[in-house]
C-alpha cells in the first residue's frame, strides 16, 4: 500500500520541523512549505492526499489557501491549524470543505486521526447520520445555541442574545458537543450543514 502524502504549509520552521518528523515517524511521505504561494507553485507537480496547513500566516491564510485548492480542484483533505479558538473563522473554514480545524496545541493522535479519517469514509457517513439524529436529543436552549455557533457567532454574543451567561453557553456547548458525539466544532458544523441541507 503506498504511502499518503502529506503537504505541511507552515512559516514557523520549528513547527514545520516537528510536524515533518511526527508524520515521517507515523510512516506518512511529508512535503513541507515556507508558505502557501510556494506550496501552490509545487502542488501540481507532487499529488498528495492531504494539506496540513497553519491558519493565520502572512503571505496567505489558511482559509485563503483552502479557497485556492478547492478553485485549482487539487483534490486534497485540508486540515487547519490554529492557535487562537476563533468560532467564525472555523465555521467559514468548514463551510468551504476544511476536513478539520485543530487548536494548538493539539495531541498527536488528533492529527493522525484527522489525517487518516478519509479512509474510514462508509463509517464517517454512518457517524454522521448518527450524529444528525442525536440533534433531537438536544434541548431547545441547546439546539439555539447550536444555531449560533453554527453562524459563527462568538460565546459572548450567543449569551447575549439569549439572555443567559458566558458561562451557561459554555455548558450548553459542552452538552451538545457530548450529546452529538463529535470532536470537535468544525465536524459539529460539518455535520450539521450536512444535515440540514439534506
Amino acid at each position: 500500500m503506498p504511502k499518503m502524502v502529506v503537504h505541511v504549509v507552515d512559516d514557523d520552521e520549528e513547527i514545520r520541523d516537528a510536524l515533518q518528523q511526527l508524520l515521517l515517524l507515523e510512516r506518512f511521505e511529508a512535503a513541507v512549505y515556507s508558505s502557501g504561494k510556494d506550496f501552490l507553485e509545487r502542488a501540481r507537480t507532487r499529488p498528495g492526499d492531504c494539506l496540513v496547513t497553519d491558519l493565520r500566516m502572512p503571505d496567505l491564510s489558511g482559509i485563503d489557501l483552502l479557497s485556492r485548492v478547492v478553485a485549482q480542484g487539487l483534490g486534497l483533505k485540508v486540515i487547519l491549524l490554529t492557535g487562537y479558538a476563533d468560532v467564525p473563522l472555523a465555521v467559514q473554514a468548514t463551510k468551504l470543505g476544511a476536513s478539520n480545524v485543530l487548536e494548538k496545541p493539539f495531541q498527536a493522535q488528533e492529527l493522525i486521526d484527522a489525517i487518516t479519517s478519509s479512509e474510514r469514509a462508509p463509517c464517517a457517513r454512518e457517524r454522521a447520520g448518527a450524529t444528525t439524529r442525536r440533534f433531537r436529543e438536544l434541548s431547545p436552549r441547546e439546539f439555539e445555541v447550536l444555531e449560533r455557533l453554527v453562524l459563527g457567532l462568538q460565546n459572548k454574543l450567543i449569551a447575549y442574545e439569549l439572555g443567559i451567561s458566558h458561562r451557561t453557553v459554555e455548558i450548553h456547548r459542552a452538552n451538545i458537543m457530548k450529546k452529538t458525539g463529535v470532536g470537535s466544532l468544525s465536524e459539529l458544523v460539518r455535520v450539521y450543514l450536512t444535515a440540514t441541507a439534506a
